[in-house]
């Protein structure tokens, strides 16, 4: 897989995908993205078949969403959490999306959701998108 970090989220991001060998990751701004429109973003993503990390879940998840609209996409991870989520806990989150998608060879069609509950409480869901 080769994820593709958006800009909501640090690039930090990338160098922890590659420590997974994930070595052609990258980040939104990094490709000259930044500032693209969660719409404008899509077509890129899905032509160049990124796995899309982002914490802007509600734009690209459920039948309405831009990966749910999608008739074949590499894949979106969404870190999930109520208020501020700082770099440490961007972090500890992918490395769960990590853990979780480690042995995988894609994520085709899925989504992976990694939601911070609070008190160093998680939880994790993997379901297809758009649904079958």
């Amino acid at each position: 897989m080769k994820f593709l970090i958006d800009e909501c989220l640090s690039p930090a991001l990338v160098q922890l995908a590659i420590e997974r060998s994930h070595d052609a990751s990258s980040h939104v701004a990094w490709l000259g993205k930044s500032g693209w429109k969660d719409w404008e973003l899509i077509d890129f993503v899905v032509a160049y078949d990124w796995t899309f990390v982002t914490r802007n879940a509600r734009d690209f998840r459920g039948e309405r969403g831009l990966h749910g609209k999608q008739a074949v996409h590499a894949g979106l991870v969404c870190l999930n959490a109520v208020g501020a989520l700082d770099l440490a806990l961007q972090s500890e989150m992918f490395e769960l999306a990590l853990d979780e998608l480690a042995g995988e060879v894609d994520l085709i069609n899925q989504a992976l959701e990694i939601s911070f509950l609070g008190n160093g409480r998680f939880e994790i869901s993997r379901y297809d998108l758009p649904a079958p």
